[in-house]
């Protein structure tokens, strides 16, 4: 007799910890670069208008804006990846040449 072996496979199963749901290690240093990137502009933006309200909204703006960039969906996608996933193909070759050669050599039958 045949004996049928089930297979248990979990879902919902991390390879890391995460703080959150899909942000993890990872994405913490991602949105860390980004928060600095915004934190930069801020920067600029208090040195040119000299604004207090302008500047602390471009701060939290940087820190939430990265901070849900980086966070991953259920398909573990974070828009961070899928830029890069877009940036990738676009980089990749898209034109394939080819030359049609008869493979068979059909003969005329007489």
């Amino acid at each position: 007799m045949e004996q049928e072996i089930s297979l248990y496979i979990p879902t919902g199963v991390k390879a890391q910890n995460e703080l959150f749901n899909g942000f993890g290690k990872r994405e913490f240093l991602q949105s860390m670069v980004g928060s600095l990137l915004g934190g930069s502009i801020a920067v600029l933006t208090w040195m040119i208008s000299k604004n207090v309200a302008l500047t602390v909204v471009t701060i939290l703006t940087s820190i939430f804006g990265s901070v849900m960039m980086c966070t991953k969906d259920q398909n573990n996608q974070s828009v961070v990846d899928q830029i890069g996933n877009m940036i990738r193909f676009h980089r990749s070759q898209q034109i394939y040449p080819y030359r049609m050669i008869d493979e068979w050599k059909m003969v005329d039958k007489v």
